[in-house]
């Protein structure tokens, strides 16, 4: 019996993405991550933020008819401020020092597309990070892991230690929400469980 499963692309190039999707047992046909700009519009909420964000990057990338095309956008927002990937390390070290011994939520958006149709969806997830002593602080900074991170941390990552709280879903927080992939795939006609 012929393969049906269209080609799936993620338009990410994210390796921590592509891991979420390998738990679902999913390897793309393609990656192809968009090259659009991902700077907030002035007084642009972080909810709103991730959510164009998302929208943008699946409408930039070009999929052949029957193609699939999954997009994600995670932020970390303390209150109203977006806290995106740092430029340098004192950007990262400004990120934690308001983090520290807060709680802050992430926003993970999701945009699947299919033939011009477009499902979206986004998940919030609240995170606690504990009180960060100076050693801490600079110990993290020396691992470079705060590079590319939003907020400039990953929670899969040596800064894993310092968050003893989540109310929300984990894979959210490392970028890709499975329960809402999973859903989300399977509304635009993608198998996840197997031959439709």
């Amino acid at each position: 019996m012929p393969d049906t499963t269209p080609p799936l692309i993620l338009g990410s190039g994210s390796p921590r993405r592509l891991e979420l999707l390998a738990v679902l047992g999913i390897t793309p046909d393609a990656v192809t991550p968009p090259d659009i700009g991902e700077d907030p519009h002035p007084g642009e909420l972080p909810r709103a933020y991730v959510g164009r964000i998302a929208a943008d990057k699946v409408a930039a990338v070009e999929a052949p008819a029957g193609a699939i095309v999954l997009c994600a956008d995670t932020t970390v927002a303390l209150g109203r401020r977006i806290m995106g990937k740092p430029e340098d390390e004192a950007a990262a070290r400004t990120f934690l020092t308001l983090l520290s011994g807060r709680r802050h939520r992430v926003y993970t958006a999701l945009a699947v597309k299919r033939d011009g149709r477009i499902w979206t969806r986004i998940v919030e997830s609240r995170v606690r990070m504990k009180r960060l002593s100076e050693t801490e602080l600079a110990g993290y900074l020396a691992t470079g892991d705060w590079r590319g991170k939003a907020g400039g941390y990953s929670i899969q990552g040596p800064a894993g230690a310092f968050i003893p709280w989540i109310s929300g879903s984990h894979s959210a927080i490392v970028g890709l929400p499975l329960a809402e992939t999973a859903h989300l795939l399977g509304t635009a006609g993608y198998p996840v469980w197997g031959a439709p």
